[in-house]
């Protein structure tokens, strides 16, 4: 959101003194700086009312990576074409909305829902996002489920991914936990 804001404020100012610049006080400036502020403000709204289709489910890697940091679990994250992928459905379905897969998530990873949706429109920030994560993680089919770390550099804020495995739809709750908690084994035992 930060960005937004930063980018509200510097193309205002831009506007600002290319107003001050030209000495040129009509309603054409006016109504540019107008736009531009429009445009910054719905951005910022589209982020501000952004969600995963998953309650519980983070939509944003900085977000999710924060969290991971803080509580030291791996990200879980889900590759999913929400509004037409029929496998994706089924495996919120079977597994994502139990209360078995809920329970060990809590106690184990850190959610982030990476969405690819044809009929509804994802924020731009969100929609680059998802892309750079699936061309990272090389994603061809959905649904799609990585279990990873990041970490990130210093210099130049860039992530390192570090990934324990991924599978894609699974039938029932408790095979996708007993699958994932051999990942996090592996995790753990630094394999």
């Amino acid at each position: 959101m930060t960005r937004f804001v930063v980018s509200l404020n510097l193309q205002g100012y831009y506007l600002y003194l290319l107003l001050q610049k030209t000495k040129q006080h009509n309603m054409r400036f006016t109504f540019l700086l107008f736009l531009s502020l429009m445009i910054s403000t719905t951005n910022m709204a589209q982020d501000a009312t952004y969600t995963a289709e998953n309650e519980g489910w983070l939509v944003d890697v900085d977000e999710a990576y924060a969290e991971s940091q803080k509580t030291g679990k791996p990200i879980l994250a889900n590759f999913t074409g929400s509004d037409w992928c029929g496998w994706c459905k089924r495996l919120t379905k079977s597994v994502f909305i139990h209360k078995e897969f809920k329970d060990w998530a809590d106690k184990n990873v850190v959610l982030l829902e990476l969405d690819f949706p044809r009929r509804k429109q994802l924020p731009a920030r969100f929609k680059q996002q998802n892309k750079n994560l699936q061309q990272a993680f090389k994603v061809r089919g959905y649904p799609t489920v990585w279990l990873f770390d990041l970490s990130k550099e210093s210099k130049n804020s860039e992530y390192s991914i570090v990934a324990h495995g991924k599978t894609g739809y699974t039938k029932t709750a408790s095979e996708f936990t007993e699958n994932m908690d051999r990942m996090l084994s592996k995790r753990d035992s630094g394999e």
